[in-house]
């Protein structure tokens, strides 16, 4: 199932969504060439986030790879890791994700409050991750955690908003309308999948973890950053969402 787009009009254009997806492709193609392999895997390395690196677990010289332990705990690649991907499917999906949703959810709060929003999910999934598995040596990359934050956001504001996606039937494609929840909550199955099938690794789970504290950490925030109509449409019951296709 393939979300194409929503029937929720904004009413400002999102330049921080853009910029954010800007960002994201800009940093995968100057900064991780795109995928070469040996690029790749230097740059997450070199900007991921290692949660033993950063509880102090793993030492400077512990044996690790592909990845070597740097002296300092390295707090920076909290954030570094939220602009680095691991192949280019990683990245589409993500960046197609915040491009539907994400706009909403600007639009709800303001650009600076974004932006803050954004980081801060980002940062929640992070630690979760952290406080999971304190000593992984798994480097953890990719804007996940805080799109799970967006989603979250997105789920309690517009929760009935339908989301129009593309669903496979055999060889052929047929168009479904679905309440928001119903694909906010689609996309949070996709990252449990995703933990359950990464399990038999060093940090079995972790990444839904990451996952689920993004999500919450959007549902418990969006009403601390959204603007007050919003929250009051929301609890009104009152929203409405446009006629009118972006």
């Amino acid at each position: 199932m393939i979300p194409y787009r929503d029937e929720n009009e904004t009413q400002r254009t999102a330049f921080v969504t853009y910029a954010l997806v800007g960002l994201n492709v800009l940093v995968w193609f100057l900064v991780q060439g795109a995928g070469s392999p040996t690029t790749l895997v230097s740059s997450v390395c070199d900007y991921g986030l290692i949660p033993g690196e950063l509880t102090g677990t793993l030492r400077a010289g512990s044996p690790l790879l592909p990845c070597g332990i740097g002296p300092g705990r390295q707090p920076e690649h909290l954030v570094t890791s939220m602009f680095l991907h691991g192949s280019w499917m990683h990245l589409i999906g993500n960046m197609w994700f915040l491009w539907i949703f994400g706009n909403n959810v600007e639009d709800s709060m303001g650009r600076g409050r974004f932006v803050v929003f954004y980081l801060l999910t980002g940062l929640v999934a992070a630690f979760a991750q952290v406080v999971t598995n304190p000593g992984s040596s798994v480097p953890m990359v990719g804007a996940s955690g805080a799109i799970s934050g967006v989603m979250g956001g997105y789920l309690v504001l517009y929760p009935r908003v339908r989301v129009f996606a593309l669903l496979p039937l055999g060889f052929l494609m047929t168009s479904i309308a679905l309440p928001a929840w119903v694909m906010l909550v689609y996309w949070l199955g996709l990252q449990l999948v995703s933990g359950l099938l990464s399990a038999g690794g060093e940090g079995g789970g972790v990444a839904f973890a990451a996952h689920v504290g993004g999500f919450v950490a959007g549902v418990v925030l969006v009403k601390l950053f959204a603007r007050s109509e919003y929250v009051a449409a929301h609890r009104a019951h009152h929203w409405q969402p446009a006629r009118r296709w972006r």
